[in-house]
């Protein structure tokens, strides 16, 4: 199967210029940069006059929900969504049911997705506070790296015991993406707020509950054990401005020891939306001010922030009713993920060039992803077309994913994803879906 796009804007390792791409079976075979497309027999042409082409988004942050929580979504609905978001890979966290802390739910988790998966997929292996053992027997060309909660309570994946911690920032080799929040200050502030307001507190307490404090305490100490024992560290959904003062800038083609990762709620959002958005917005950590979220969006472009994604976290609707302590955080994103950055290139905050190192080139770099994240010859053909029409509202309909609801629902984008490919397959084509198309596992070179 050959494919020609035509007349696009390449978008590609900063630069940004006018040419044609050729997809030949799963692969990319050719990038033109002239005026005249290559001549040749094609099986299909699409006419890419007016869009960008980009390669493929590497969300590193979803919760897609299987096994175990498949009420609210599954492998399934969610690389749906991923699609039609123009999202060819994702990296799923490890807080399902069973979780997977075990090389058997590990096995069985990529069993799932080989089955099921629309897109490329990879997922992380949890720590806890006794599976150390484990660690050295898995195969670091299947996993992204080790997920550690400091910070949780998701069932025993809490890793708060000093000893365990020194001796993981000590052995592991493999990236550790930490979710930093401290428990015990989430705890102070949260009796101090129940004795306050009740047994279940108003949402717009949340930041001030899971605060700016409770973040910087657990990721300083993050920061610091990484950089006592010479441990790769990747800082998930930063919520605020202080926090940005940890990281190693990433300048050039060298990945820092210390990197940050940026999600959409926290670009979009600040706590003002909590009177228009209420539980639909609550997420840990907490959405927070507006000069956090200001904070936030100028790291994307001075080489703090390393990375974007979602932590996508579908609920049901009826799990999210209640305040803060009865409402369940996250919110399905990974649909919106790439135009709500795009908006963001709209208003001036960053490029679409820089749209497309975070979340395509530097989750390849930062984890090593193989022959992926960019628009090269001889790399799989996970290549996005995006155009900006005029704009349209996000309706319930829209919504792919299993729960049927995002906090975008009534957003008007001025962006929309036109044609996903996956490894060359065509799997979104302007509102057309193809069901019999599954991704592959992605493969690391740590």
């Amino acid at each position: 199967m050959k494919t020609l796009l035509t007349d696009a804007t390449i978008v590609d390792d900063g630069h940004a210029c006018h040419g044609h791409l050729v997809i030949e079976d799963d692969i990319i075979s050719g990038i033109y940069k002239e005026t005249t497309a290559p001549c040749g027999d094609y099986d299909r042409r699409i006419d890419a006059s007016g869009c960008f082409v980009i390669p493929g988004v590497i969300d590193s942050h979803v919760h897609f929900r299987e096994p175990g929580l498949t009420a609210k979504a599954d492998i399934e609905s969610e690389s749906r969504a991923a699609a039609y978001g123009g999202v060819t890979t994702y990296f799923d966290m490890p807080n399902t049911v069973p979780q997977t802390v075990t090389l058997e739910a590990l096995d069985d988790k990529l069993r799932r997705a080989r089955e099921k998966s629309h897109v490329n997929y990879a997922f992380f292996f949890g720590a806890t506070n006794d599976n150390g053992s484990l660690f050295d027997k898995l195969d670091p060309k299947r996993i992204p790296g080790i997920k550690l909660f400091m910070g949780s309570s998701t069932g025993n994946m809490l890793v708060d015991r000093e000893e365990t911690l020194r001796q993981l920032f000590r052995t592991v080799s493999l990236p550790i993406v930490a979710h930093c929040e401290d428990t015990a200050v989430i705890n102070r502030n949260m009796a101090d707020a129940v004795s306050r307001f009740g047994d279940d507190p108003p949402v717009y307490l949340h930041p001030s509950i899971r605060s700016a404090e409770a973040c910087y305490a657990s990721s300083s100490l993050a920061v610091s054990l990484a950089r006592e024992y010479g441990a790769r560290l990747h800082v998930a959904h930063l919520s605020t401005a202080r926090e940005l003062d940890l990281l190693d800038r990433f300048e050039g083609h060298h990945m820092p020891q210390v990197t940050g990762e940026a999600v959409i709620a926290h670009l979009m959002f600040c706590d003002e939306d909590y009177q228009r958005l209420g539980t639909k917005i609550k997420c840990n950590p907490a959405v927070k001010t507006r000069a956090d979220r200001e904070a936030l969006r100028a790291a994307l472009t001075d080489g703090r922030i390393t990375t974007v994604a979602t932590d996508h976290a579908p609920h049901l609707l009826q799990d999210k009713e209640g305040g803060c302590r009865r409402a369940a955080s996250g919110m399905p994103m990974v649909q919106f993920s790439l135009p709500s950055m795009l908006e963001l290139a709209d208003e001036g905050v960053l490029s679409i060039a820089q749209v497309v190192r975070l979340m395509c080139h530097n989750p390849a770099l930062l984890f090593g992803v193989e022959r992926r994240g960019f628009l090269r010859e001889g790399y799989q053909a996970d290549v996005v077309v995006v155009r900006r029409v005029s704009p349209y509202t996000v309706t319930e309909e829209m919504v792919q994913s299993r729960c049927g609801w995002s906090p975008m629902v009534g957003h008007r984008f001025h962006w929309r994803v036109e044609h996903t490919f996956c490894n060359g397959r065509h799997v979104y084509d302007e509102e057309r879906f193809d069901d019999n198309i599954r991704g592959e596992e992605v493969s690391f070179s740590h």
